[in-house]
């Protein structure tokens, strides 16, 4: 009889953790080459299970995969480790037990960091090597990306009539990472040819059923769970899961009663879960009717944050636009920042944009410079958002925070790293990278956190990625733009440009980009200070005619800032014709330079507008 028949007229007991026993018996490594190295202990770790009572055990293999086992330089073991990890779960299981073969999910919270091609490829390879060894069905788990567990079980479908088990992880009961519902999601899976569909990991018994009370009874397949020991606690320096294995036997009927035909294990489970599983469900008639409560869907509440004012994208789209750069302070005196950007709002800048921590360098909290300059002088400013500082949990808590605030501007970026600035020890985090951090930033418009949970309301954010067209390949640059804008950027600001040919070549690269460009301008302040930007700072590139013209000023300050401030007018002069938004960076809080930029291109825009109302061409 197989997998399918079987779970048709009983209920299965699944196995439980693989590398929770490997760990405690001292082994800390990459847990799937021990089945070349270690195979006896892997052996009587199977053993254990099919003695605590499992009907189905699982090979050992859930990161025996290209992309993981190459974290450890055994990318080219991967057909033997996965034959040697079929052989071993056949060995313990002999005539009884159903062996299956486990692929574990890629991708966690960077979903871009590996691609759709690579993940297919990592696949294909080790699902045809646990065919090969005539496994009785294949094991999915562990995914907390729907669409990569879609993608992995079309191609399976299609190589294979065994019995597939497709199990989704959570981070929130009862929701997927991106927002979608449990049960839309095993709907969906069971749509495309699982004959088992469930969860596994990261939740507990009591989330898990939970989870499972919003499931209907699937009409072809049938329902799994593999719930974690519980939620792990950290002694001594080590992750360890406390729950009594009696609690997990009274779980373990829960679950049964909300439908599931196979139960197991995950983290944190041990033989002696698995056994107390047995005792109380093992073979048990399943369920046939199940009532699943109407539950009233909880509405996402629109943003309260929108103060009639246009966003910067929306604004850029239908005219003149300028957006101000003005860092906040490296020491704790802020009158000349605020000076700074009372004086830019007085001579009409759309917003005042505010680094966060640039080149890695600590300086105040550009949050708190925005929330004072908001609340003091009505500016809608544009708050810098490096990946670099934080990890996934403080990112969505700063969110959180500029949506309470009521600051809806946002730059997502990567972060320049640590090693650059001022502390070089410091620890780089990255979590995400300006790719994900946009795609969060709009599922939170979406009332959605970063785990897929239900906001209570909608963020209202605009969202801004970064452009640098300082590069050899400026094709490769736009190509990173049209990628952006899948995430869901909302419009670009580029690194400053400085001459004009670079500016019109920016413009004919990109002028297909639906999405507005602020073109970045900043005026120099010294020859040194060009040289400096020119050969120190990443990304920035001075043509030689510019570090000539800042040369010849001398060293005369104010002919030196008048001649960085010519500089920058003609490239205005460019830009304008080209690019609705233009981008000024204030150059060591010396403001005064970005306000006369401000009202020249105000003049110049209004006598643009001049000639053409009276039928002037603009050459």
């Amino acid at each position: 009889m197989d997998l399918r028949e079987a779970l048709k007229h009983k209920t299965l007991i699944g196995d439980g953790a693989m590398g929770t026993l490997l760990y405690s018996y001292g082994i800390d490594r990459c847990f799937e080459e021990l089945n070349l190295s270690h195979s006896e202990e892997v052996l009587n770790v199977h053993r254990a299970y099919v003695n605590a009572g499992a009907d189905v055990i699982q090979t050992n293999t859930y990161g025996a995969n290209y992309i993981k086992l190459e974290r450890y330089g055994l990318q080219d073991q991967v057909k033997e480790i996965n034959t040697a990890a079929v052989k071993l779960a056949k060995q313990a299981a002999g005539e009884a037990p159903y062996v299956v073969g486990t692929i574990g999910g890629v991708r966690g919270a960077r979903k871009q960091a590996i691609s759709t091609e690579e993940i297919k490829r990592s696949f294909r390879e080790q699902l045809y090597c646990l065919l090969f060894e005539q496994v009785d069905g294949l094991l999915f788990e562990t995914f907390y990306d729907l669409e990569e567990l879609i993608t992995v079980l079309k191609i399976a479908r299609k190589e294979t009539d065994l019995p597939i088990i497709a199990q989704v992880s959570m981070h929130e009961a009862g929701v997927l990472q991106d927002g979608t519902p449990l049960p839309d999601a095993l709907e969906q899976l069971e749509g495309l040819g699982a004959d088992v569909v469930g969860v596994n990991c990261r939740l507990g018994p009591y989330h898990t059923i939970q989870s499972l009370e919003d499931v209907p009874l699937p009409e072809k397949a049938v329902l799994s769970a593999y719930p974690n020991a519980s939620l792990p606690a950290y002694q001594d320096g080590r992750l360890v899961y406390p729950t009594d294995p009696v609690y997990f036997q009274k779980s373990a009927q829960s679950l049964f009663e909300q439908g599931a035909r196979l139960i197991g294990g995950c983290c944190g489970t041990t033989p002696e879960h698995i056994e107390a599983i047995a005792a109380r469900v093992k073979g048990k008639p399943p369920i046939k009717d199940k009532v699943v409560p109407i539950k009233e869907k909880t509405e996402v509440r629109a943003s309260e944050t929108k103060d009639g004012r246009p966003h910067l994208h929306e604004k850029a789209k239908k005219g003149r636009s300028i957006i101000v750069e003005l860092d906040p302070p490296k020491k704790l005196k802020t009158d000349r920042f605020l000076k700074g950007a009372k004086a830019l709002h007085e001579a009409g800048v759309d917003s005042v944009t505010l680094a966060d921590n640039s080149l890695a360098s600590p300086r105040i909290s550009n949050t708190a410079m925005a929330s004072i300059i908001k609340q003091r002088y009505g500016i809608d400013p544009l708050v810098h958002i490096a990946c670099r500082d934080r990890n996934l949990l403080g990112l969505q808590s700063h969110l959180m925070g500029l949506h309470a605030l009521g600051i809806r501007q946002l730059l997502a970026v990567t972060g320049d790293p640590t090693k650059i600035g001022d502390f070089p020890g410091a620890t780089s985090v990255y979590d995400l990278n300006s790719f994900d951090l946009v795609h969060y930033i709009k599922q939170m418009n979406k009332g959605i956190s970063f785990s897929g949970k239900n906001l209570g309301e909608s963020t209202s954010f605009s969202v801004a990625a970064a452009f640098n067209p300082n590069v050899r390949n400026l094709n490769r640059a736009v190509g990173r733009l049209e990628k952006k804008i899948k995430y869901g950027a909302d419009y670009f600001i580029s690194q400053p440009v400085f001459n004009e040919e670079q500016i019109i070549e920016v413009y004919e690269a990109t002028k297909h980009i639906d999405a507005p460009i602020y073109i970045g301008i900043m005026p120099l302040t010294s020859a040194r200070n060009a040289e400096f930007l020119h050969n120190e700072v990443p990304g920035i590139t001075l043509a030689p005619e510019v570090l000539e013209k800042m040369e010849l000023a001398g060293s005369d300050k104010e002919q030196a800032q008048a001649e960085g401030l010519s500089i920058s007018k003609s490239l205005i002069d460019t830009a304008l014709d080209l690019f609705n938004g233009i981008y000024l960076i204030t150059p060591f809080l010396r403001y005064e330079m970005t306000v006369e930029l401000t009202n020249y291109i105000k003049q110049q825009t209004a006598e643009r507008e001049r000639k053409i109302s009276n039928g002037i061409h603009i050459v």
